[in-house]
């Protein structure tokens, strides 16, 4: 044993400190102490003194300073001296079967292994390994709860070489061969170790993988609860890392699966459960479950129906409107920044919000524009009816991933059972069977479409049941076919009176119920109802915003967040229809009250201003009479951040500012120019400090989205107030450019820099020249890249074509090398300003560079075609380069003319002459 001894002094102090740190009466003083004392070198010997050499002293105490010291080799590993943590893993080691201070020591062990690698430390293995054959149960207890410590911690590193020899040949081994102690701690821990490396798929582990399994049934009729479940754990975790090895034992494993579904104890029959999800999930072993589908949907069925702990964990049977929330069941709200995006003419996209639509669908690590995979569960996970994830949860979102991997045959053994559940005058049975059946929805649209002229008037009826979980279930099921009502009612006005109407009315009914969960229900069910109908809702707009508008005086605060939500699709799938004066008076006293109430600091305004984002953006001109307060609240929110960035800066010891704060303002600051337009200038003029000052600031932010909302700000002052940035566009220029990037890597913000780029350049005009070549330098790469997200890649045609517009003779010489890409980017997008001007920018090209073009010709002459509504000033420029082709192709004008399909030149011919 090492030589150090700590001073009585020193030895006393700590002490002192330990005991007032149990119990104290100011626990930040103690805390301050106690890191003072990390700057005495050898103070973590003291530590493990106390820990492992003084026994007389109290045990509470002695597990204080087991636990101080973890803490600081987590957090100050790299500082401690060599011979400070040698002298810890000596004590340590030492004391492994201490009955007293075991576990404080065991998590010493573990930290020094997570913190420091097993590689530095491998003669620790070797101790444990040796305790495990002791004769003392509880320190083989103790062994073994270390080693479960560090197999969770550092399972990566103990799967390495350590001096030659791989540790798991011999732990894998070892922890087996205790799955059979008769002390079922000991068992249980043994099991939880050797499982930590079936997701790795472990050499050590898949070499001896039979006796593995072997082992591992014995203990699957095991009388202790927890280890069945911790068998439960490893045969889901080996379905998924390596189910090869399972599809031998399948028969017998499915039917112990399917009992261990069916326990009594929620906990075991929940981890059975997500065998079925994961073995739902993966394709390949579609045929491997096909057969047991008959066993297993009944099982989930039956997993479904609330139980009494679910009943009394959920409450919320009763009226409680009236109750405030916990603000602990509140869940924080972010703010995600602006993207420019522009319309498809594809069907997918006839619901985009504005013809300038600004949402956050491109995300940072991802080239898709709406990721739908990232998570499957999402509605299972988030609507609070369910409760935690739980087997009811968990029997849900397996069925609803079955019937999407089986669809016909799942919904076939289904239907039968929903029947007699629909039907059951048990209300418990009945709202199972509305939940199963909205899990269904997804994949089994198909097959239960012919039964929903039947059961949406159920489900209807259903919304009116006394019991608030049915009402609630109702609304989320009806959620999920509410694209199958409006598609109907569009096609039948029987269907619209039958299904879509009392849809309407009765959701807005319950909106304002007395119960928070249906409220919370309906909200969401109307919001997809709203998204799914979109304009079709214009003729219930008036009980609609009354209905939203009354519920801001109703709702507690975890709804109100939702109800801000629902307000904000309904302005985006309306648009401009709301931009009426009966409209405007009944939801927009309510949003203002909300505005004023909620305080600079609350991050509640997030979901607030992302709201009046999307009613400023659909009521155009008609906010005008509200935009001075809300724009220069914006404006004390920037201010304010900015403020707080420049403090923290000089103070490390303040915190940093939440930049959400001022990313949401800046996007509201863009919705307001937007909206208002022209009209702006007076708000603008009068900012104070000018907003260039704030704009010059935010520009370069090192956090990527103020960046991406800044930017689209800059583009929505270029389009209305540009006198006002005219000055100070050259400033802004070089972060621009920096920010289009061929290898960016925030995409957004290279789309929005992109997008203001194209909106500076058409009121710059040709003073922008100088910066021309610098940005087509950018531009172009992104232009010809095929991997490229398709918003990005549309702005980026646009701005090209806006700079070709201004400069035709820069941007005409390279007509050749991006004309391609660029008719296959602008072609399909609908017709607005900002296509026509780029298709401008193209004649004017084209009129510099006729040669560029000529390869492409029945690419542009197919643009041309389908290009509807056209400004007079455009389809007199499409005139002109027709003609000038016919002319410049002479003799071979007719063999043009018969490569194009017969429609685009009878469009031609209609439009053109030609």
């Amino acid at each position: 044993m090492s030589s150090w001894q700590p001073s009585a002094q020193g030895l006393s102090d700590l002490l002192q400190l330990l005991r007032e740190a149990i119990n104290p009466t100011d626990n930040q003083n103690v805390q301050k102490k106690l890191e003072y004392f990390n700057e005495i070198p050898d103070y973590n010997n003291y530590l493990v003194y106390i820990l492992t050499q003084m026994p007389q002293e109290d045990q509470y105490i002695r597990s204080v300073a087991g636990l101080t010291l973890k803490n600081n080799i987590r957090s100050y590993y790299a500082t401690i001296q060599p011979e400070v943590l040698d002298y810890v893993k000596e004590c340590c080691l030492a004391h492994i079967g201490d009955t007293a201070v075991g576990k404080p020591v065991s998590l010493v062990i573990a930290s020094i292994v997570q913190s420091g690698n097993i590689q530095n430390w491998p003669q620790v293995l070797q101790v444990l390994l040796e305790k495990l054959d002791d004769s003392n149960p509880t320190i083989v207890e103790n062994a073994f709860s270390t080693f479960q410590k560090i197999c969770e911690d550092s399972p990566r590193d103990l799967d390495n070489t350590i001096n030659n020899t791989k540790p798991l040949d011999y732990m894998i081994p070892k922890f087996i061969h205790f799955f059979n102690h008769p002390e079922p701690k000991i068992r249980l821990n043994a099991i939880i170790c050797a499982s930590q490396f079936i997701t790795l798929r472990s050499e050590p582990l898949m070499t001896k993988i039979n006796e593995f399994l072997q082992a591992l049934f014995s203990r699957a009729t095991d009388d202790n609860i927890d280890i069945r479940k911790a068998v439960c754990q490893a045969l889901v975790s080996l379905l998924e890392a390596s189910p090869q090895v399972l599809l031998p034992h399948m028969p017998n494993l499915v039917e112990y699966m399917l009992f261990c579904t069916q326990s009594e104890d929620s906990d075991l029959a929940l981890e059975a459960c997500e065998f079925w999800l994961v073995f739902a999930e993966q394709d390949e072993l579609r045929d491997q479950l096909r057969p047991y589908l008959q066993k297993v949907v009944p099982v989930l069925l039956k997993g479904m129906v609330y139980s009494e702990i679910d009943l009394m964990t959920l409450g919320g049977d009763e009226d409680d409107a009236h109750i405030a929330d916990d603000e602990q069941d509140v869940k924080p709200r972010f703010h995600k920044a602006n993207v420019v995006e522009n319309e498809h003419t594809t069907k997918e996209a006839e619901s985009a919000n504005a013809e300038k639509k600004k949402s956050g669908l491109l995300d940072e690590d991802s080239d898709v524009d709406d990721d739908e995979d990232e998570d499957d569960y999402d509605e299972f996970e988030d609507d609070e009816f369910y409760g935690e994830w739980n087997l009811r949860k968990c029997s849900a979102a397996t069925l609803d991933v079955l019937c999407t991997s089986f669809e016909t045959e799942v919904i076939h053994i289904l239907i039968p059972l929903l029947k007699g559940e629909l039907e059951s005058a048990d209300w418990l049975h009945r709202e199972c069977g509305i939940l199963a059946l909205g899990a269904a929805a997804e994949g089994g649209m198909q097959e239960i479409a012919p039964h929903l002229p039947e059961l949406v008037p159920y489900l209807l009826n259903n919304l009116r049941d006394p019991k608030p979980l049915v009402r609630s279930i109702t609304c989320w099921t009806l959620g999920r076919y509410c694209g199958w009502i409006v598609q109907s009612a569009k096609q039948s006005p029987e269907a619209r009176q039958h299904f879509l109407e009392p849809l309407i009315q009765i959701l807005l009914q319950l909106i304002l119920d007395n119960n928070k969960r249906v409220q919370e229900a309906a909200c969401s069910s109307f919001s997809l109802l709203e998204e799914e109908a979109g304009t079709d809702l214009v003729p219930y707009l008036q009980p609609v915003l009354t209905t939203l508008s009354t519920a801001f005086d109703k709702y507690q605060h975890r709804n109100l967040l939702l109800l801000y939500d629902t307000v904000g699709t309904l302005a985006d799938v309306v648009g401009e229809t709301l931009n009426n004066p009966q409209y405007i008076n009944v939801i927009m006293p309510p949003l203002i009250s909300k505005w004023r109430e909620i305080s600079d600091d609350s991050t509640d305004l997030f979901p607030l201003l992302e709201c009046l984002s999307s009613v400023t953006t659909a009521l155009g001109k008609g906010f005008k009479p509200f935009a001075e307060p809300v724009y220069s609240r914006c404006i004390v929110l920037v201010c304010k951040t900015l403020e707080e960035c420049r403090l923290s800066g000089m103070d490390p010891s303040l915190d940093e500012p939440d930049k959400d704060f001022m990313i949401v303002a800046l996007d509201l600051l863009s919705g307001i120019v937007q909206a208002l337009n022209t009209e702006a200038e007076p708000l603008v003029a009068s900012t104070n400090p000018p907003i260039v000052q704030l704009l010059s600031l935010c520009i370069n932010d090192e956090v990527a989205e103020v960046r991406q909302s800044t930017y689209a700000l800059l583009g929505d002052l270029a389009i209305s107030c540009f006198e006002h940035i005219r000055a100070v566009v050259p400033q802004f220029m070089p972060s621009l450019l920096k920010q289009i990037d061929p290898q960016a890597e925030h995409l957004s913000v290279c789309n929005n820099a992109t997008w203001a780029a194209g909106e500076i350049a058409l009121k710059w005009g040709a003073e922008i020249r100088e910066y021309v070549e610098l940005l087509l330098q950018r531009l172009f790469p992104l232009m010809v890249n095929t991997q490229i997200q398709r918003t990005l890649l549309e702005n980026v045609a646009i701005t090209i074509g806006r700079l070709g517009l201004v400069c035709p003779d820069i941007v005409a010489p390279h007509l050749e090398m991006f004309i391609q890409p660029w008719l296959s980017a602008l072609t399909p997008i609908r017709n607005n300003e900002e296509k026509s001007s780029a298709f401008c920018g193209l004649c004017e090209m084209i009129k510099v560079n006729p040669q560029g073009a000529a390869n492409e010709f029945p690419a542009f002459c197919t643009a041309v075609a389908n290009y509807q509504n056209v400004t007079p000033g455009l389809h007199e420029a499409f005139g002109n380069i027709l003609m000038g082709y016919k002319n410049m192709f002479g003799a071979q004008w007719q063999q043009y003319l018969t490569l194009m399909p017969p429609d685009v030149k009878a469009l031609l011919q209609e439009n053109y002459g030609i």
